[in-house]
């Protein structure tokens, strides 16, 4: 049933609304221009709408894109194919491009790379570990892997996200899985993963938020809680002294570990954009002329433990790592 609603209902009912936006877009721009001077900022509502248009049009265009895809391939026959796959991997990375670029002017935003990124792994594939803070910083880690270093994305996602109707269109076309941080009794989400992270190529690039979600004050305490009931209070004392991450839940990372023997590993962190979760957000922020700063390790895989308990402790001292490094590297308001 939810199928039907987000592809019948909810696709169209996009694409709807943004032809309409175009046809009314100059009584748009010319009343985001009328109260932009009596607003903070510089031209803060006409900037908001900019974005939120080329979000749309871009959402909007993607969907009648795939939709020619899916015709073309016989009616969805071949869609899933190599050939198909590479399509589809080229026309996220056309779209990234283009929306990041006017995003970026429009928004007045830089980003900055330290450390070692995925280019230093030529001819390997690469398990991508990355601290979860909002949309914009997961938008901008695809945005990297697929235009700066050539890698084709494997994604672990939150089923929450397939309500966006692009996103739910093409990740059931490439490898992808959307999955619970609630499953049901009988949900084997680690054999999900660990099938997803098998038969990686060498341009490949396995992506996984070990927390489960953007962090919020509200679900670092959920964390610790649950770590609490579980037993694991050593891990909940560590976890309460993680202020900036939540505690990582290991199950799925090791999985991908398991599968995926010839992968190197890189940890990622950003900081820059990590309270901006809802619209309400980018609009008390507008505008931004921030550097969001995105930080990368490489660890070799003789590095990593081979038990499952020392993994996971690894896993913990890495995010207490990052956790520091976010600390230390917060934005200046």
């Amino acid at each position: 049933m939810t199928w039907v609603l987000r592809r019948m209902v909810l696709a169209p009912t996009l694409v709807g609304l943004t032809a309409l936006l175009w046809v009314t877009m100059p009584l748009w721009v010319i009343g985001a221009a009328a109260v932009s001077p009596v607003l903070p900022g510089r031209w803060r509502a006409l900037r908001l709408f900019w974005v939120a248009f080329l979000y749309l049009t871009a959402e909007s265009l993607l969907l009648l894109v795939l939709l020619g895809l899916w015709l073309a391939s016989g009616f969805g026959w071949r869609i899933r194919s190599p050939y198909f796959a590479g399509i589809h991997y080229d026309l996220v990375q056309f779209t990234l491009v283009g929306f990041f670029r006017e995003a970026r002017r429009v928004l007045a935003l830089r980003i900055r790379t330290d450390g070692p990124a995925p280019d230093r792994h030529p001819d390997t594939p690469i398990l991508v570990c990355c601290r979860h803070a909002g949309p914009g910083d997961s938008f901008t880690l695809m945005y990297a892997l697929l235009h700066w270093y050539g890698r084709e994305p494997r994604v672990v996602l939150k089923d929450t996200l397939a309500w966006d109707p692009a996103i739910d269109v093409i990740l059931r076309r490439i490898p992808s899985s959307f999955i619970s941080p609630n499953p049901a009794a009988g949900e084997d989400l680690e054999s999900q993963i660990a099938a997803l992270a098998s038969g990686l190529d060498t341009n490949d690039a396995f992506v996984i938020f070990p927390e489960g979600g953007n962090f919020t004050p509200a679900r670092r305490d959920r964390a610790i809680a649950r770590l609490h009931k579980l037993g694991l209070h050593q891990m909940a004392e560590r976890a309460e002294r993680m202020t900036n991450v939540l505690a990582p839940r290991p199950g799925g990372f090791l999985a991908a570990l398991d599968a995926a023997p010839g992968a190197d590993v890189v940890m990622v962190a950003h900081t820059g954009l990590d309270h901006l979760l809802t619209v309400g957000d980018l609009w008390r922020e507008l505008p931004m002329d921030k550097t969001l700063v995105m930080r990368w390790w490489e660890v070799p895989r003789a590095e990593i433990p081979a038990g499952r308990e020392e993994r996971i402790e690894w896993l913990y001292g890495w995010w207490e790592h990052i956790d520091g490094w976010i600390e230390d590297n917060r934005p200046v308001a």
